[in-house]
């Protein structure tokens, strides 16, 4: 609110509200009829917003007249109004579904008593956090109550009559977002999507047309309720339609042939019914185009009298003893007439024109079709007479094949009835499961023996594996005892005879030298084995010691380990033969 500062009616007021004589800058009274003694301007009392009847928020004020904010009386502490000439308090933008405001400025002896007693008049409180340094937040009941609470932002606040400082303070009201508010409007707005999508469903399914009726499935008794509709008018349509679904889900077999082709037959025989129809709406037809062309011709004639009377009322005779606004209004009419009933003579020439058409077009189908018809008319009685000889006759062979399906039926029934027989096929039934689940067993326990015997067979290839590895090492050792009993002498001869037998040797002696040189501290045969088994699947554990042992220059097999771990290690010793040999 923009007022200046000389103005005597604004400056009255304000000191009037706050119980001060109105005086102006020169300190002169500016009303003569203010009342010390009662604090106010006699006969004019002061508008509080606690006054009975008024909230703590006025209601609401148009944007173009300025607000005046009143002092605010409370038990323990009085709200004096920000001035008026000061912008309004800034806020922050206002989170959805805002019910927290925040409020600063509190004096530091406020309590959170007269926190509730300055804002339960904005509303119902649900919770109020109070911090040390002179804030809190107020949570209210509804989000109305906080544009209430945003009233008081800028009020001055004063404990009581006290001055000090710590009695006072200056409001600061603001919106706080708060977890509650935000989960609250979000329940909400999820609520009113759901009653959205619930009022589209039901608007959706109330447009929604109504699905046909379900076509019940054929039987004999359906099939001759559906053959007495047929042959009724009124239930035709209905019928037909459920014919047609029967036909198109495949009902039709042998056994119901004949009674589907009755039912066809019957609609064959509406088709006359619809030509005569077709025929009585036509005349109907005929009969109103007659009606209407000469109730138009009537309405032209009675057209032309009218224009007629206006032409005569133009006349020279009558015309003059009319008035001017007449003579207006008779021209009008006039023209108004003309062309109303040049437009229905241009229809009833159109409709006579068509006629003309038709009957030259039935004229040449006339002259055609009586040469055609003479010599078409005896072929079409033959034709029909054979038409319904044939008819007769297929309707004399559906006869026949539902007497012999009658009598097959009843055969079957009275085969059915033999109890003996239903005995038999129990018994019967209970054999053939009995044998099922004999059956049954055999295959698994056929397949149990099968799965042991190939456990068997891998059990005995690996034990002859095993024989044949104890048979090459028990050999390896009578040779090794057989040359150990021998002298040195003859054994290096031996030796020096013929060490390496083939090819292949020398290449596993250089082979396992190599990897032996790069394991000084040696290697059991087994771990050189297997390192030669990457290169050739075929070489054997037994084969490689002899070797190994015959060429004792190059290699050596020593103990290594203590106790449990003792362990055989082959190492490469081919540098040291080359110095003894």
């Amino acid at each position: 609110m923009t007022l200046p500062m000389s103005d005597p009616t604004a400056w009255a007021t304000a000191m009037n509200n706050l119980g001060m004589a109105p005086l102006g800058i020169a300190g002169q009274p500016i009303l003569p009829d203010f009342d010390p003694a009662l604090g106010m301007m006699t006969g004019i009392p002061p508008i509080t917003p606690m006054m009975p009847g008024l909230g703590i928020v006025p209601p609401p004020i148009p944007p173009d007249m300025p607000v005046v904010k009143e002092i605010i009386h409370c038990k323990s502490c009085t709200l004096f109004p920000p001035n008026p000439n000061l912008p309004p308090p800034a806020t922050r933008e206002r989170p959805p579904g805002c019910k927290t405001v925040f409020v600063g400025g509190l004096p530091e002896n406020g309590t959170e008593q007269i926190i509730v007693e300055v804002f339960e008049q904005c509303g119902e409180i649900i919770a109020i956090r109070k911090s040390k340094k002179n804030f809190c937040h107020i949570r209210f009941a509804e989000e109305y109550m906080v544009d209430k609470a945003l009233y008081l932002s800028g009020y001055r606040i004063r404990l009581g009559s006290s001055t000090d400082k710590k009695d006072t303070g200056r409001l600061h009201v603001d919106f706080a977002q708060a977890r509650d508010d935000l989960y609250e409007w979000e329940c909400k707005q999820r609520m009113l999507a759901r009653e959205e999508r619930h009022r589209r469903r039901m608007e959706e399914e109330r447009l929604r047309p109504p699905s046909p009726p379900p076509v019940v499935h054929y039987s004999d008794h359906e099939c001759s309720i559906v053959a007495e509709k047929l042959k009724d008018d009124s239930k035709f349509s209905e019928a037909v339609q459920t014919l047609l679904t029967w036909i198109e889900r495949g009902e039709v077999n042998r056994r119901s042939a004949n009674n589907f082709y009755s039912m066809i037959q019957s609609a064959n025989s509406h088709v006359r019914r619809l030509v005569n129809e077709k025929a009585a709406h036509e005349k109907d037809m005929e009969e109103a185009k007659e009606k209407f062309k000469q109730a138009l011709s009537g309405i032209l004639i009675q057209f032309e009298q009218i224009v007629a009377v206006y032409h005569s009322a133009s006349k020279q005779k009558a015309w003059d003893h009319f008035t001017k606004a007449q003579r207006k209004n008779i021209s009008v009419w006039c023209k108004q007439a003309e062309e109303i009933r040049n437009i229905h003579n241009d229809e009833l020439m159109g409709i006579r024109r068509e006629e003309e058409m038709e009957m030259s077009d039935d004229e040449i189908e006339e002259t055609t079709e009586t040469k055609e018809t003479e010599e078409s008319a005896l072929v079409s009685q033959a034709e029909a007479l054979k038409e319904e000889n044939d008819s007769l006759r297929w309707q004399l062979d559906a006869y026949r094949n539902e007497v012999e399906l009658l009598k097959q039926e009843q055969g079957k029934a009275h085969r059915e009835d033999d109890p003996n027989r239903e005995q038999q096929l129990k018994l019967l039934q209970q054999a053939l499961q009995g044998m099922q689940q004999h059956l049954l067993k055999v295959q698994e326990e056929y397949k149990r023996k099968e799965a042991e015997l190939e456990k068997i067979k891998d059990d005995k290839l690996q034990v002859e594996k095993m024989l044949e590895n104890l048979k090459e090492k028990e050999s390896c050792a009578s040779r090794l005892c057989a040359s150990s009993q021998d002298s040195d002498y003859p054994l290096e001869k031996t030796l020096n005879s013929c060490p390496i037998k083939s090819e292949r040797e020398a290449l596993l002696v250089g082979i396992i030298s190599t990897f032996l040189h790069v394991h000084p501290f040696g290697a059991s045969i087994e771990y050189i084995c297997s390192y030669l088994h990457r290169l050739d699947n075929k070489i054997c554990t037994s084969d490689v010691e002899c070797l190994m042992s015959r060429l004792q220059h190059t290699f050596k097999q020593e103990m290594t380990g203590v106790g449990a771990s003792l362990e055989k290690r082959w190492k490469f010793c081919g540098f040291e033969g080359l110095k003894l040999t």
